[in-house]
């Protein structure tokens, strides 16, 4: 099934906000990641796996508050026992979900259920301090959270740190809020939509 973008209708392309006299390196940049797979892994209470022993994608499951990745796929460790993992392979989950018994582990597809907002520039953390309570400044490249921003809620992911990109994920039913809300905040350092 080919997957429509949640914000297909309201991200525009161009420059925003207080963008005059700035070179496009000074704005900060916001796209949606789109046609990629999604799903979480929670592992039960009474499982006998460890952790250490599963590998999805050729990667390790993260501990607290990390992410692992490579190229093409990133997973984020939630809570205990519970992981975000997100692909461009569209078939990863049909690839990868007979490693999984029934008994030890629930896999739930969210493909269709989120937006991917991704912020990048040297101002990002600004943007996000303006609706988001934690400590932005303590992530780093790697890291992740879930928190809310500006009352919804949502998972940051540091993805790099030269550039500082950070992507931002929210149910889809509030992609459109969260997307005005946050290239709002952008609006006062110029942003750049791609």
């Amino acid at each position: 099934m080919k997957q429509t973008s949640p914000l297909n209708l309201i991200h525009k392309k161009g420059k925003f906000g207080n963008f005059e006299n700035k070179n496009d390196k000074e704005l900060i940049k916001i796209s949606e990641t789109t046609n990629i797979s999604i799903f979480q892994l929670v592992k039960f209470k009474n499982s006998s796996v460890k952790e250490s022993e599963i590998e999805i994608d050729n990667l390790s499951l993260p501990t607290i508050l990390n992410s692992s990745s490579n190229s093409e796929t990133r997973i984020l460790w939630l809570a205990p026992n519970n992981w975000l993992i997100y692909s461009y392979k569209l078939d990863l989950l049909a690839k990868e979900e007979n490693k999984f018994n029934e008994k030890d582990f629930a896999i739930t597809d969210l493909s269709h259920s989120r937006s991917m907002i991704d912020l990048e520039g040297d101002l990002v953390k600004e943007v996000l301090k303006k609706g988001c309570p934690l400590n932005i400044d303590q992530m780093k490249e790697g890291s992740c959270a879930n928190s809310v921003y500006n009352g919804i809620t949502v998972t940051i992911d540091y993805i790099s740190s030269n550039p500082t990109k950070i992507r931002v994920l929210g149910l889809r039913s509030f992609g459109e809020s969260l997307y005005h809300s946050l290239s709002d905040s952008s609006l006062e350092f110029g942003y750049l939509g791609l």
